[in-house]
């Protein structure tokens, strides 16, 4: 009889047996890694408090935590239409926002915190992760408000559905962005939660959670985050107050001032300070309707000029005469369009120049010194 076949079915049981131990040791070693992790993430996360408190519209949402000097990652939405922002860390500790910049495009904002110390905790943004379709991730943020002081952000636990562009809409107006998102299979981007973390299972930062948005193509409410290295530049130029002009220069005021209704152009109406500048309407047969300018285009730029409200449109537009092109550009379905408008009063100049040059009488009904004399009429004829 071989004895070795016990011997080799000991061998067996124990390596069995050490191996389930290794197991069962490895597990309070994973939960204790992942509890390290969940918490450091809710350390860098931040709650903002503002504008709202209406009817559907919540006064709270969320921000991360990019610089030990208390810079602040958020969205672009009405909860920052106050100058009373204010924003509530892990620990409890309450501070005075000021808005640095805003990028109408990819609707973030980037704030200061009043702090005096520099140590917080926040997320590198440059050396952050980037997750693949079926990666398992956590998303951390001010979820309907449930915590308001020292009391940890919500998580949730959910995979990474899709990478995919973002094409989708909010009321009747589509999104601004359209860059690639990682789709969330996780209820992530209800009220409250937008500009809060979308992290791994390291605690590493992905992207930043979205507005509640729904999707053009099935009509359902997409769980989404914008990934960072999609935004870095943007953040960068935020932080140093170049996407946002405070400042306009003080030019002299003009005589007459130019106003959107003299190119055609009216803007949703105005309710909060930084109201998104998206058209209302287009007049009939004003230079914007010649243009191709449509009702839900968003404008980005005047002249150059950044601009992310309707009252920062109206400021940049009423800097120029009456008589001045305006050089606007605006947002449509992921395109940027620009175009020049000629308000009535340059029309009516640059017609006016044409008949001088044609030898037509003027306009106004003035004598043309440059054409040539009429005979006088022949009194004998």
């Amino acid at each position: 009889m071989d004895r070795r076949l016990p011997l080799c079915r000991a061998s067996l049981a124990l390596a069995a047996a050490a191996a389930l131990s290794g197991l069962t040791a490895a597990r309070p070693l994973l939960a204790a890694s992942l509890h390290d992790a969940i918490r450091d993430a809710q350390r860098k996360v931040v709650k903002i408090y503002g504008a709202g408190g209406l009817r559907g519209l919540e006064a709270y949402q969320t921000g991360l935590l990019i610089s030990a000097e208390g810079h602040v990652l958020t969205v672009q939405s009405y909860v920052l239409d106050t100058d009373e922002v204010a924003v509530v860390l892990d620990d409890g500790r309450r501070f005075k926002a000021e808005i640095l910049g805003v990028d109408p495009v990819r609707e973030l904002a980037v704030l200061k915190l009043a702090v005096e110390d520099a140590a917080l905790p926040f997320f590198d943004l440059p050396s952050s992760a980037v997750a693949q379709p079926g990666d398992r991730v956590l998303a951390v943020s001010n979820l309907f408000g449930i915590a308001a002081g020292d009391e940890p952000v919500s998580v949730l636990q959910g995979v990474v559905a899709a990478v995919a562009p973002l094409n989708a809409w909010r009321g009747a107006f589509q999104s601004a962005f359209h860059g690639d998102v990682y789709i969330v299979d996780a209820a992530a981007n209800n009220p409250g939660a937008a500009g809060g973390a979308l992290v791994n299972l390291h605690g590493e930062l992905l992207g930043v959670l979205g507005k509640e948005l729904r999707s053009q193509s099935t009509g359902a409410w997409l769980h989404y985050a914008t990934p960072i290295d999609q935004i870095l530049g943007a953040v960068e130029a935020m932080r140093s107050g170049r996407s946002l002009r405070t400042e306009p220069a003080r030019d002299a005021a003009p005589a007459e001032p130019l106003a959107l209704a003299d190119v055609g152009v009216v803007l949703v109406p105005d309710v909060l300070p930084r109201t998104p500048p998206y058209i209302d309407a287009v007049l009939p047969k004003s230079r914007a309707q010649e243009a191709g300018l449509r009702p839900d285009d968003l404008i980005v730029f005047v002249d150059g000029e950044p601009t992310a409200s309707c009252s920062a449109v109206t400021a940049a537009v009423g800097r120029r005469e009456k008589f001045d092109a305006v050089r606007i550009s605006v947002l449509r379905e992921g395109r940027l369009i620009e175009e020049t408008l000629d308000p009535p009063a340059a029309a009516a100049a640059d017609a006016h120049a044409e008949h001088s040059v044609e030898g037509n009488p003027p306009l106004d009904g003035s004598a043309d010194e440059s054409a040539p004399p009429r005979p006088s009429p022949d009194v004998n004829e």
